[in-house]
């Protein structure tokens, strides 16, 4: 398969407009990613599946990440003038950057046998604008997993066939995956409780009346 950076060329060729970064990954694993914007999102992943050389037909795997509020310390070089000198010194700055949610999509090719190439996305926020294209359409494997991440990360996948809870239930309003999600202490809801949520579950049983003649009054 060509180089991440022979992709990002004929990707930005062939789509006037599309904006794509390569995302740097220094874990063990080195997988650099695609950072696409979104309004041409569909069209590069169209541009994937079917263009000869990369044939990327088969998506494997679908995740989201939460990403919070968060501060980024960097290390600039200013010049300055230090006793009449101007000198370059190196400076450390903050950057605070909002926080957002991303889908991560795992690409393969089953005609060619290569892979993986992985594509992301990203929401402007982590409130009503948490809204990405869907590439069901492109990618039909994409459909549950994208119905997954709006369930529990709260993405909303504009153009998803069928956009809807997949594990928790219809009535339920949380988006237990997100980093600042805080369980309840009612576990009233659980049929058969059992150590810590027995425990949590006990604080909303109400008392027997043996235990309301011992309890002070």
């Amino acid at each position: 398969m060509e180089t991440l950076d022979q992709i990002k060329a004929r990707i930005e060729a062939a789509i006037p407009g599309a904006k794509i970064e390569i995302v740097q990954n220094g874990s063990p694993s080195q997988q650099q990613s695609f950072l696409m914007d979104n309004e041409h999102a569909h069209e590069v992943a169209q541009f994937l599946r079917i263009d000869p050389a990369l044939r990327l037909d088969f998506c494997s795997n679908v995740t989201g990440v939460d990403w919070l509020d968060r501060v980024v310390k960097k290390k600039v070089k200013v010049k300055k003038l230090i006793e009449g000198e101007e000198k370059e010194v190196v400076e450390s700055t903050e950057e605070k950057i909002p926080g957002y949610l991303e889908a991560v999509y795992h690409l393969y090719s089953m005609t060619h046998k290569h892979g993986p190439l992985i594509i992301r996305m990203r929401t402007m926020d982590r409130g009503d604008g948490a809204r990405l294209p869907s590439l069901t359409p492109v990618w039909r494997s994409a459909e549950f997993q994208e119905r997954e991440i709006f369930d529990l990360y709260g993405i909303h996948f504009d153009g998803h066939p069928d956009l809807r809870r997949i594990l928790m239930w219809d009535e339920f309003e949380d988006h237990p995956m997100r980093k600042d999600y805080r369980e309840p202490d009612d576990y009233e809801w659980e049929p058969t409780p059992h150590d810590e949520v027995l425990a949590r579950a006990k604080q909303h049983y109400p008392p027997r009346p043996a235990e309301q003649e011992l309890r002070p009054s």
